[in-house]
């Protein structure tokens, strides 16, 4: 062990081994006789370690009593100013689904098996259901440990039962074509159409603003502001072919000016509900699939490109999908673009 000064440093650094690996300490002085009692000392501690000192373990922490119900006000009212009206929604629903068949117990009272019996029950009424349920309370009871009123998540605990897949249903041009034919509010059969075109979700769509639109780069930008967030929480650019910008300059031509591009004859934007049970009303009139809802538009926006042969990664993008494996849902499509490919040799 010894003391060395090179041109990196204008302080002297002491150079020693550890299991013959050259390594270097700075003394963190220019004068020499500090940096020798700087290396003496260093050499005592080597020389001699402190003992380990020992650590008190902690005082067991004692969990709150808090009761679900009362969890669950308290947890809606600090979700509901960060999460989309739909989120809320949901949040209610599985807690009133999860309620109505444990009773309102003291949370430290829910343990695995409960939420097996649970879920088992609301399982097999509706899988889907059972694992918006499973998702939402696994979520809540995260936030619920983070406050002191559990040690640990139960829902952790519980493997949730594998759901069959089934590929989304999607609907062709002719068919858009006709939902729209049953339409009678032409605010809607817009709304529909942009959404059949650009693969939007329905809750940018409802708070779609003015200056989301870029007509001269023909975009749509959703934007984060006050209330609105997007599902990724961040922004993204949508591209608008020919008919979605003509819609949209129709739109403002005739509008009186509204922050919000679609909304009803009171100037207020339209509400969701409002919107999927129009779209409903218009499939079945059209007497198409009963399983066609407002989603399924977008699901035949991607569907439509990826028969097309647009690459996966290209849908994702424009879906605005966080992960490829989300996209995946389409993949059975393109494999039956490279058969049909097959088929023309």
């Amino acid at each position: 062990m010894f003391l060395v000064k090179n041109s990196k440093s204008p302080n002297y650094q002491v150079v020693y081994f550890v299991n013959g690996k050259r390594t270097t300490i700075s003394t963190k002085t220019k004068d020499e006789k500090k940096a020798n009692e700087f290396l003496e000392e260093f050499k005592n501690s080597l020389n001699h370690p402190q003992p380990p000192v020992k650590i008190k373990s902690p005082e067991p922490q004692l969990i709150e009593l808090v009761y679900l119900n009362e969890f669950k006000k308290e947890y809606l009212a600090y979700i509901q100013p960060i999460k989309s009206a739909k989120y809320i929604k949901s949040i209610k629903l599985s807690f009133r689904q999860f309620e109505n068949t444990i009773g309102n117990l003291p949370l430290s009272a829910i343990d695995v098996k409960t939420i097996d019996k649970f879920i088992t029950i609301t399982f097999t009424r509706a899988q889907k259901g059972a694992h918006l349920y499973y998702r939402t309370l696994k979520a809540a009871f995260t936030k619920a440990v983070a406050w002191g009123y559990l040690a640990e998540n139960p829902f952790k605990k519980i493997k949730f039962p594998r759901i069959a897949k089934s590929h989304p249903v999607f609907i062709s041009t002719s068919e858009f074509e006709l939902i729209l034919s049953k339409t009678k509010e032409p605010i809607l059969a817009d709304l529909f159409t942009i959404t059949f075109y650009t693969g939007m979700r329905q809750g940018e769509l409802v708070n779609m603003k003015w200056d989301w639109i870029d007509f001269n780069n023909s975009t749509i930008t959703t934007k984060i502001a006050g209330s609105f967030q997007t599902k990724s929480k961040k922004e993204r650019i949508i591209p608008m072919n020919k008919k979605v910008s003509e819609i949209i300059k129709a739109l403002l031509g005739s509008s009186e000016k509204n922050d919000y591009v679609f909304t009803n004859e009171k100037g207020e934007k339209l509400n969701e509900d409002f919107v999927s049970k129009k779209f409903k009303k218009s499939v079945r009139a059209a007497k198409l699939n009963d399983e066609i809802h407002f989603h399924t538009l977008r699901h035949s926006f991607a569907s439509n490109l990826v028969q097309k042969g647009v690459s996966l990664y290209v849908v994702k993008e424009l879906l605005g999908h966080e992960d490829l494996s989300t996209t995946q849902i389409y993949s059975h499509l393109q494999r039956q673009n490279l058969k049909n490919a097959i088929y023309l040799l």
